[in-house]
């Protein structure tokens, strides 16, 4: 609740120095108000206080309020609001005798006396002060009524197919060279029948003659007669059964085995020696095309290849464009290098279509011909070098695009060739459907002017800072309004101080993100200290809350503390993150940044360094460069900040609150500020300091927490049988609004500020949280593949266990999958061998937890594959494990309680017990802000440092 105008307060009463002895009491019908006296704020105040059904409030015309009862209420004119008014008949009066007709008020101003139609006084609604915005609004229905999952668009990226044949005017191949390439032509498939029974009638002659040969007992006549019977029918079997059975070969030529992505390639052979590889079993077809070879049909067949590459040299050497164009082969590999193909006797199919290149690279083995070889594949490689060159200089730049791109598989030389000739739209669709760099496509999609487009392409694949750096360079203006897509785009997100980093390059961006500043002050913690920083950077007066915050000491030693972050005592990752912007950043007023500087350094050198182990490193940076800018008489008497107390030896254990709480806690997140968030179920939300106290309520059911990246946003998730309702928090402005409510089987615990990971019955499905209704904007996995288990993430990588069945077979094959973040670029599918009996957590850096019962009896096995691989044996009852980004925990029963070991990347990093007996033996964990979160269903919350080295908080929540 808020009220009009600000002003200074005064008391409660109009009579200063407390009540009069023997004051009258009056029955008041209403009451004057002095508000140029006192003030609007504390007249609405009491106003508020004094306020009935049917009450009326009116403003005279020299600022005072008249406050109309509906029920006049007896009073001591000493404790009254204001001035008492009585009535008098139907009229409103100051003073005893005083008269008036229905309708007025009658005020006596030293000898005169004046009169007010009420009715025509400007009427005051108090409805106006009231501020509803940190209230969340619950439609009611009627009870029982369950949620309703809302549909979820699709919004996928789709990459635009270049067409660069079909732009560039060539058409189909000629008929000739169709022949030529053994395309179909009318009639082909009844020649095909008539082939296969001619060559079936052709093999059945050959065996007979050959067995009534030997039955005549002509001795030498095998030894002439069966090589040319036996080649003939090899050579004519296998030419019939590769056109009836084109998929003989491993993959389609040139492509992924995919339908609807013909291609053409030419292996070029290896010219130097490989590592030798595990042999593997050589695809069908293979051995029976090197027999054929080594026939005496293998001549026909060089023969003919021969022939195919003849004609196809004399089309390019005489500039026939159209024609060369029309049968040229395309060369395979990795951008244009040779890579060693499987061999075929046919020559390279047609393109089933027109040719446009693919979204991916085509993948499947190449082909290699039998005159393929390193002179082979030089020639054809410097043959459509030059026609590109010669198309490029006669302006047949649709038609060069093509030889760069789908001949030679150079496509950034493709994009590069249009760009250069002003084709930015093209060239910026055929870069992203090739999969160039990403701050290449985003820059040529700004360019052609696919704004929206080029800001999706940078945030899904974190391109914006190398993009804007590379846009910079050659169109400053177009670069600045990237920056400013990107400032918004991190704003929309919710993370303040992200906005402010996109910005800061730029001096005119500056300004507009003061509000950003002042909103991430107010979540306390790192973000805090930085944006206090940058407040007095761009002029603004808070040299006072961040000498305040220099001035701390260091930690308390009566222990861990975490203060509010409006606090005057600051945290020390609050004191860390200022002194670190302090030594990057210059205040405005120059005498103001010799002061601070001046001020850190003594900070520095008193508390011996920056707060935190994590710091060392940036310590002497940190202390030189505010050098420079202190004092110089005051700063050259001070030493250099110098580390004392040893450290901590051993492993942190950590003994939670010995008895339950009042509440059950299903999530818990220590936030940068030092404040914990938890989810109560049906008990709401709540913030709580460190001394336990809540500092905010939320009443939103809430079975699990959805922290971003930057701290600034919570999702909240509350569960109703198989559907989620979602509310997103703002922790800076602390309001709470619905968002939707989803279908789904599992959420990610933490999400980047705008895409949501989930896992529904098509696999991995991204959500952005940001648009007007669910939307999804990537998908992973899906078909036969199954997401098994929890996703762990973190902001650089995630991972999980996956299954597959392909095609709904037989053969299974589980796989730990990694993914780098934003852009998901797969990075790892390890296979692991896992049954019912073995519990499993996936660790973001692409570990796998497991535990499977050991040899002695109630031991378990625990072992870490992967990165490290480690293992280690547990004897007791079975452990249970947890795990959030590369942080793991595994739980197991004691005679004390619950005692937990957690440890992250590095290994253990602490043991905590959880005393008492409990009956749910999994204790949960989060990692977020540098500190692990555990908590315990039975309200029982402890915060610990990531590198265990500190315990930062111990909670028991309860109701009061």
């Amino acid at each position: 609740m808020s009220s009009s105008p600000t002003s200074n307060r005064v008391a409660s009463s109009p009579v200063v120095g407390g009540p009069v002895p023997g004051a009258p009491v009056v029955d008041a019908a209403g009451f004057l108000l002095d508000v140029p006296l006192i003030g609007a704020a504390e007249a609405a105040e009491r106003v508020l206080a004094h306020w009935q059904d049917g009450a009326r409030l009116s403003e005279l015309p020299d600022g005072r309020w008249l406050l109309r009862l509906a029920e006049p209420v007896r009073t001591r004119t000493d404790r009254a609001p204001g001035a008492p008014l009585q009535l008098a008949g139907q009229a409103l009066v100051a003073s005893p005798g005083q008269t008036g007709r229905p309708g007025e008020l009658v005020l006596a101003t030293g000898a005169l006396t004046v009169r007010h139609v009420i009715a025509e006084l400007r009427p005051v609604d108090p409805s106006e002060w009231l501020d509803l915005s940190g209230l969340t609004l619950h439609r009611l229905g009627p009870v029982g009524t369950a949620v309703e999952a809302e549909p979820v668009g699709t919004d996928l990226p789709r990459p635009a197919a270049v067409d660069l044949r079909a732009v560039a005017g060539i058409p189909g191949r000629s008929r000739r060279a169709g022949r030529l390439l053994g395309e179909p032509t009318p009639g082909a498939a009844r020649a095909r029948r008539i082939s296969g029974v001619v060559t079936a009638l052709v093999l059945a002659l050959g065996l007979s003659f050959l067995a009534s040969v030997v039955a005549a007992g002509v001795p030498k006549a095998p030894v002439i007669v069966l090589p040319v019977v036996v080649g003939a029918s090899a050579g004519l079997t296998y030419r019939w059964y590769s056109r009836v059975r084109p998929g003989l070969r491993f993959g389609r030529p040139g492509g992924s085995g995919r339908t609807g992505r013909p291609g053409t390639a030419l292996a070029a052979p290896v010219q130097q020696r490989r590592p030798r590889q595990r042999p593997h079993r050589r695809p069908r077809g293979q051995w029976l095309a090197r027999f054929a070879l080594r026939s005496p049909a293998g001549a026909l067949l060089r023969e003919r290849h021969a022939r195919y590459l003849h004609q196809l040299s004399r089309s390019f050497r005489q500039r026939r464009w159209e024609d060369a164009l029309r049968d040229a082969i395309r060369l395979s590999g990795a951008d244009g290098r040779p890579e060693q193909g499987l061999l075929t006797l046919r020559l390279p199919d047609r393109f089933t279509g027109a040719l446009r290149p693919s979204a991916q690279e085509r993948g499947g083995a190449p082909l290699a011909l039998p005159l393929s070889g390193p002179t082979v594949h030089e020639y054809l490689t410097g043959l459509y070098r030059d026609a590109a060159e010669a198309l490029e200089r006669d302006g047949r730049i649709d038609e060069a695009a093509y030889v760069l791109a789908d001949l030679l598989a150079q496509p950034a030389e493709a994009v590069a060739l249009l760009d250069r000739h002003g084709r930015t739209a093209q060239a910026a669709e055929l870069a992203e459907g090739r999969g160039l760099a990403a701050e290449l496509v985003v820059r040529l999609h700004w360019r052609a002017g696919n704004r929206e487009r080029a800001v999706r392409i940078a945030h899904r694949r974190g391109a914006f800072a190398s993009a804007v750096e590379r846009l910079t360079a050659t169109d400053p203006a177009a670069a600045r309004e990237l920056r400013a897509a990107w400032v918004d785009h991190r704003r929309r997100a919710g993370d303040r101080l992200g906005a402010v980093e996109a910005a800061w390059p730029d001096e005119t961006l500056r300004p507009g993100v003061l509000p950003d500043l002042r909103e991430a002050a107010e979540l306390g913690g790192a973000a805090r200290g930085r944006a206090l920083v940058h407040l007095l950077a761009l002029g603004e007066d808070v040299a006072e809350p961040v000498r305040a915050l220099l001035a701390e000491a260091g930690p308390s030693a009566a222990g861990p503390s975490a203060p509010e972050p409006w606090s005057t005592e600051p945290s020390a990752t609050e004191r860390a993150a200022a002194l670190a912007a302090l030594a990057e950043l210059r205040c405005a007023d120059p005498a103001v940044d010799r002061e601070l500087a001046t001020f850190a350094v003594r900070s520095l050198v008193r508390t011996g360094g920056l707060p935190g182990r994590a710091a060392v490193r940036s310590e002497s940076t940190v202390h030189a460069r505010l050098l420079k800018r202190a004092d110089p008489l005051a700063a050259a008497d001070l030493p250099k900040p110098r580390r004392t107390g040893p450290g901590r030896s051993g492993a942190l254990t950590v003994t939670a609150a010995d008895r339950p709480g009042t509440l059950p806690v299903l999530d818990a997140a220590r936030l940068d500020s030092g404040l914990v968030l938890v989810a109560c179920g049906q008990a709401g939300v709540r913030l709580l300091g460190p001394d336990g106290r809540a500092r905010a309520r939320w009443d939103v059911p809430a079975e699990q927490l959805v922290v971003a990246d930057h701290g600034g946003t919570v999702l909240l998730v509350a569960r109703y049988g198989t559907v989620r309702e979602l509310f997103r928090l703002d922790l800076a402005t602390r309001r709470v609004e619905r968002w939707t409510a989803l279908r789904v089987r599992g959420i990610v615990p933490s999400y980047d500020g705008r895409h949501l990971l989930t896992v529904d019955q098509d696999g991995i499905a991204v959500l952005d949280t940001r648009a007007t209704r669910p939307t999804v904007v990537h998908r992973e996995l899906g078909n036969d593949q199954q997401a098994v288990g929890r996703i762990a993430r973190t902001p650089a990588s995630c991972a999980v266990v996956v299954h597959t069945r392909a095609g709904g077979h037989t053969a299974e094959l589980t796989e730990l999958w990694r993914w780098d973040q934003p852009g998901w670029e797969l990075r790892a599918r390890q296979q692991v061998e896992l049954d019912d009996s073995v519990d499993r957590v996936a660790l973001a850096d692409g570990r796998l937890l497991t535990a499977r019962p050991g040899e002695a009896p109630g031991a378990s096995v625990l072992r870490w594959t992967g990165r490290g691989s480690a293992e280690q044996t547990v004897t007791g009852p079975p452990v249970v494990l947890g795990a959030d980004g590369t942080h793991w925990a595994f739980t197991e029963r004691s005679e004390d309680g619950l005692r937990t070991t957690v440890g992250g990347a590095s290994g253990a990093a602490f043991t905590a017990l959880l005393p008492g007996a409990v009956t749910d033996p999994v204790l949960r964990l989060r990692a977020h802000a540098g500190a692990v979160t555990c908590w315990h269903r039975s309200g029982r919350v402890f915060a610990v440092r990531a590198d265990g080295t500190e315990l930062l908080a111990i909670l028991r929540v309860t109701a009061g």
